[in-house]
């Protein structure tokens, strides 16, 4: 847990990622939160919240802020939705292999539960509004390929979903970076992110089955 701690600590600085690789480590941890089941744990509201402050306050790439802006919104855009696709592809293949493995520290099958019970609750929309859930977005696009939901609606909402997550997290911390306060504070306002939307998805998957077992 420790070790993990430190990992989120480092990821969420500007000046690590800006020393290893700059945004397009962004992408490829976007990739991999949206694409790969293991990639779960990967903060991706927070990363998403830092470039906004990172482009705020960088030199710019193409010599104006809001192309740069853009063009980063894009490739990490298509990076989520590159990776939903892929999860997509992995559930309809190998999904009922997925279901046979043994839980480890990893990999649960209750994760995949959680993802099911809200693709059953929201439909389609269940693929747009995973976006904005911390452990829920890695495994719903995995759902939708285990369930044969048509792939055409998929992408629609995959796309659509993608944007609406990147812009809104980007924008936010854009908007923001640029004030001192956030600048010396951003490690306790990514902390605090970090709580705010992982926080009821993790009580709800710790708790919710407790609480429903003894209301039964």
């Amino acid at each position: 847990m420790h070790q993990l701690i430190e990992i989120y600590r480092e990821l969420i600085k500007p000046e690590w990622i800006m020393a290893h690789g700059g945004l397009y480590v962004v992408m490829f941890i976007i990739f991999a939160e949206t694409g790969l089941f293991v990639g779960f744990f990967l903060p991706g509201d927070s990363l998403l919240f830092v470039t906004g402050v990172i482009i705020a306050n960088s030199l710019t790439k193409f010599g104006n802020v809001y192309v740069d802006l853009l063009y980063w919104i894009s490739l990490i855009t298509f990076a989520g939705v590159i990776g939903n696709i892929i999860g997509y592809w992995y559930g309809s293949k190998f999904g009922h292999i997925l279901m046979k493995w043994p839980d480890s520290m990893l990999f649960k099958k209750k994760y995949i539960h959680q993802a099911h019970d809200f693709y059953e609750k929201k439909g389609g929309m269940a693929i747009f509004f995973a976006r904005f859930l911390p452990i829920v977005r890695t495994f719903a696009p995995i759902v939708g390929g285990m369930v044969d939901m048509n792939y055409k609606k998929f992408v629609y909402y995959n796309i659509l979903g993608c944007l609406a997550w990147v812009i809104s997290m980007i924008m936010a911390g854009f908007l923001l970076g640029n004030i001192t306060w956030v600048q010396k504070n951003l490690e306790v306002i990514v902390i605090g992110l970090v709580i705010v939307t992982t926080g009821p998805v993790l009580f709800k998957m710790f708790f919710g089955k407790k609480k429903a077992t003894t209301e039964a």
